[in-house]
């Protein structure tokens, strides 16, 4: 009983901690001549003080954090920039090698690039279609995985060109990760609804199906080795304990998070430290915590024209495409459908 109530009383701590977000920076790109400017990924590298970002105008562009914070300047040029050619729509930083980042693109190309060189080191096109996501395994450097509207996730490893192992689904997969613990587990989320959680050494069977949305899951991120979150457009994201005995299909996650507008988009999702970060279609970024349903704080962008930068009147369009959370700070980045892009702190 005391343990509970302790463990009660540290999370209300926490979700009360905080109140709302402070604008850090802005970062201020030289190419506002560009309209295609929507930022489909964020990733922060190894030591936390590189991000980058890549969207639709098929530049995979790197930023000094500190250099952004500190400095007070009319435009951030990037340190490293990789040019593709075709839209990106994810990239993740290799947590192990520093100079390495994957991405994967709407040709349904994987690429392994080295960002000090800015060249791509390998390339894997075995999907069929677009690639929605791609993620290294944290706790072996030589893994990732990728998904795919292939209706498959393919295993890679950065020592040999060809996949080492495919899943097959019967439904588009939008997102994928490994359990951060383990080189061997991982997540995905798919346009059936569901989540399936695999055991790499046995890929024939889930040992977890995580059925509670009612729409496409876009996003799942493990907050630790037990639990899982999951982002729908069906406007929640849901809670999952991965230690239960329930059996192998669970339909009663531990909690759902409900505040943000998400019907159509891929607005983002990013967990630190029991915190839950997602953008909105109301051009909006929201925090929860793990503990309560209802959001910490939000923030909400200007609306902004992506030709001059000046403030509009409210533009039901835009919306918040992707956010970061800077390891396990209060630091967040984010950015919006127009490019706009903001380094965030809660306090």
């Amino acid at each position: 009983m005391n343990d509970r109530l302790g463990s009660f009383f540290d999370s209300l701590c926490k979700y009360l901690r905080f109140s709302k977000f402070e604008v850090k920076a802005n970062l201020n790109q030289g190419d506002l001549l560009n309209t295609s400017n929507l930022v489909c990924s964020l990733s922060f590298d190894r030591d936390k003080e590189l991000f980058a970002t890549a969207g639709v105008n098929k530049r995979i562009k790197v930023f000094e954090c500190d250099t952004i914070l500190n400095d007070n300047m009319d435009i951030n040029y990037p340190v490293i920039e990789m040019i593709g050619k075709s839209k990106f729509s994810n990239v993740c930083w290799n947590s192990h090698i520093k100079n390495q980042i994957a991405s994967s693109d709407f040709e349904g190309v994987v690429r392994i690039w080295d960002a000090t060189r800015s060249q791509p080191i390998m390339d894997y096109k075995e999907h069929g279609k677009r690639v929605w996501s791609v993620d290294f395994s944290q706790s072996d450097p030589t893994k990732l995985a990728s998904g795919s509207d292939d209706c498959t996730v393919k295993l890679w490893s950065i020592n040999q060109g060809g996949s080492v192992s495919t899943i097959r689904t019967k439904a588009n997969v939008c997102c994928v990760q490994f359990q951060p613990d383990s080189g061997h587990l991982i997540a995905l989320g798919s346009a059936d609804y569901k989540i399936y959680c695999y055991d790499l050494r046995n890929i024939k069977t889930p040992w977890y199906i995580l059925a509670s949305h009612s729409k496409t899951v876009s996003y799942v991120k493990f907050l630790d080795s037990a639990s899982l979150v999951s982002a729908s457009t069906d406007n929640t994201l849901k809670l999952w304990d991965l230690a239960t005995n329930k059996g192998r299909i669970l339909k009663n996650p531990v909690r759902t998070f409900t505040g943000h507008t998400n019907v159509k988009n891929f607005v983002g999702l990013s967990v630190a430290d029991g915190y839950i970060a997602t953008g909105s279609e109301t051009n909006e970024v929201f925090v929860y915590h793990k503990s309560l349903p209802m959001p910490v704080a939000s923030y909400k962008f200007n609306c902004e024209d992506p030709m001059t930068g000046l403030e509009m009147e409210d533009d039901s369009a835009q919306f918040v495409s992707c956010v970061c959370w800077r390891g396990q700070t209060q630091t967040l980045v984010a950015t919006n459908s127009t490019g706009n892009i903001k380094i965030l702190e809660m306090v």
